[in-house]
């Protein structure tokens, strides 16, 4: 095991043998090339760890790198290893870092089929098959960089909304990533990745579009113009402010008339229970119950099965438009029972608990302003900044005035135009800057540091 400076006469002068044999540098400590008996010369580096374990990872062929690269990388690993560091181990972690494929494997095994329903489940892994794997499915999870990230999202905008579910399951994915080790606390790459901007929100449906609805369902229900079936689904979607699966689905195992309670072992959300209103326990009480379906709402045609989300969807569309109501989802019904309960004063914890929401931004995004109560604030602003102005000029000594408009003295009709030109001294076209206008209504400013004299006092 000669040792030599290492130079690139010497390591080019090397020959193989028939074993392998090492060249140490004798400037840096653990420097060395390995000749191999095909005449591969490998720079390699020795030390050992503040633990007090071995390590000879290599550096690199020579030929790809020069002598004195090779001895710049072995300096920096030294330097490493006295800061506690273990290069050999790093560079092997990296090796055997997970792939996407692998991470987005483990998401679904690890994570969603536990947390998500199996609906979720398989949204996920149409969505990673579709978007993710072809881009990334190669990459090191570790390695992914939000550049990559942004880049998938603007590939993607022609289609925004699929554009914002890649960066969710993605943002969701790199969060477990950091929690399962696969990549550092606070790298997650989607951070300040802009979302694209949400589509046209659902519709609010308004109270006299509500009252035809209504209408047009209690005369279908008394002339057998819907199927009744379909009529207490809808009732129920507005009386239960419930997703629609958790309608179609709904058993009658699920009901405590006794206890007025509805209970819906799985849903979106989990478990759910809630309390029935005296309206939605008359309406369920006087529901058909056929003995051979355990469904609320059993499907038209196999009374073994729910409701189909099909049929539901086209049965509400049909009721729209015989009601002579413009088009909304079903999950307008929703919008509009979660707005109701918003708007009825009751506390948003009671209201998450009849709609079933997690989170407060999630029941605020079914929430609608409604038009009424916003015209009415605006009035109460009006009327207080009128009571503002009426107490401080009755301060001032000055008559009261009141500025409010009233139908019989309607506001003043602003400046008109006579003959192409304004009834004031300013005309179109002919407007100055104030420092430069003149004329008996057009009085310069005073100067800096001069008090303007007072007209009376001028003129005495």
């Amino acid at each position: 095991m000669p040792t030599i400076k290492l130079t690139k006469t010497v390591v080019d002068s090397a020959t193989p043998e028939k074993a392998d044999y090492e060249l140490r540098d004798t400037i840096t400590p653990g420097f060395l090339c390995k000749v191999t008996p095909k005449g591969r010369k490998v720079f390699m580096l020795q030390y050992r760890t503040n633990a007090g374990d071995r390590r000879k990872p290599a550096i690199g062929l020579f030929g790809e790198l020069t002598v004195d690269q090779a001895r710049g990388i072995a300096q920096g690993w030294l330097a490493e290893v006295r800061r506690g560091k273990d290069p050999s181990a790093e560079k092997l972690a990296a090796r055997r870092a997970l792939s996407m494929k692998e991470l987005c494997d483990k998401f679904i095994e690890d994570y969603s089929i536990p947390k998500n329903r199996p609906s979720t489940v398989k949204g996920n892994r149409g969505t990673i098959k579709r978007y993710i794997l072809p881009e990334f499915g190669s990459m090191k999870a570790r390695d992914m960089t939000r550049a990559d990230v942004a880049g998938l999202v603007a590939r993607m905008k022609d289609k925004p909304t699929s554009a914002n579910h890649v960066l969710s399951l993605l943002r969701k994915m790199f969060n477990m990533a950091e929690v399962w080790g696969i990549r550092d606390d606070g790298t997650n790459p989607c951070r300040h990745v802009p979302k694209y901007p949400e589509g046209k929100r659902t519709r609010l449906l308004s109270d006299d579009e509500l009252f035809r609805i209504f209408g047009y369902m209690d005369r279908a229900d008394a002339d057998g113009l819907e199927h009744p079936f379909l009529t207490l689904a809808v009732r129920l979607h507005f009386l239960f402010a419930a997703r629609m699966s958790e309608i179609t689905c709904l058993e009658w195992a699920w009901i405590d008339f006794a206890k007025r309670r509805v209970v819906w072992p799985d849903s979106k959300t989990g478990e759910i229970s809630k309390p029935m209103s005296e309206e939605a326990f008359t309406v369920l009480s006087a529901a058909v119950s056929l003995g051979q379906s355990d469904y609320v709402v059993p499907s038209i045609f196999d009374l073994a099965k729910p409701m189909s989300n099909n049929t539901y969807a086209k049965g509400w569309a049909r009721i729209l438009e015989r009601a002579d109501v413009p088009h909304v989802g079903s999950h307008g019904i929703r919008h509009r029972a979660t707005t109701e309960i918003a708007n009825s004063g009751v506390p948003i914890k009671v209201g998450m608990q009849l709609t079933a929401h997690k989170t407060v931004t999630m029941f605020m995004r079914y929430v609608h302003t409604e038009d009424e109560p916003v015209r009415a604030a605006a009035e109460l602003v009006a009327s207080r900044r009128r009571s503002v102005l009426q107490s401080v000029s009755a301060m001032a000594g000055e008559e009261p005035e009141d500025s409010a408009p009233t139908a019989a003295s309607p506001p003043a009709d602003p400046v008109r135009v006579r003959d192409g030109r304004y009834s004031s001294r300013t005309r179109v076209g002919e407007y100055r800057p104030y420092r430069q206008r003149s004329g008996a209504n057009r009085a310069p400013p005073p100067k800096p540091g001069r008090a303007k004299k007072s007209p009376l006092v001028a003129a005495e």
